[in-house]
């Protein structure tokens, strides 16, 4: 999926990990809204170095494998013609925390959830459907082999 210069972009990734249960995605909850942890592009920094930071910054993960590379999809625009880019990354660590904003004075989000594939479709809007098949199918590439 290509962008078509949105006035709003963000980059954003799609955090893994495997278990003995199969898959698990990492899911950041604000209000009543699901989504991966992303957030905006900021001056001089490329989507990937973007898509990083804000995972960090987000929830407080580090180790990231992108093993699929720098493969992306996009949402359609959203909410004022805003584009979201997301990659697939692998974190060996299970435990997540949703670090204090700087400028918010909180944390950005109220939860988060390691969830399967069928808890994740159940939870996700319907723009991120999707990114969350084309991840989906990333994925399972690799555990198929």
């Amino acid at each position: 999926m290509a962008s078509r210069s949105p006035k709003r972009f963000s980059a954003g990734v799609v955090v893994v990990r495997h278990t003995r249960a199969g898959w698990r995605y990492l899911l950041l909850r604000v209000y009543r809204t699901w989504d991966f942890p992303k957030g905006g592009v900021e001056a001089g920094e490329t989507p990937l170095q973007a898509a990083r930071r804000e995972v960090a910054e987000e929830t407080a993960l580090t180790d990231l494998s992108f093993d699929w590379g720098e493969q992306f999809a996009e949402t359609a625009p959203y909410s004022t013609g805003k584009v979201a880019r997301y990659y697939v990354a692998v974190s060996s660590e299970q435990i997540a925390s949703l670090p204090v904003n700087a400028v918010l004075g909180r944390a950005e989000h109220h939860e988060f959830r390691w969830v399967g594939q069928v808890e994740a479709r159940r939870l996700l809007p319907e723009r991120l459907q999707p990114v969350l098949a084309w991840a989906c199918a990333l994925v399972e590439q690799v555990h198929s082999r």
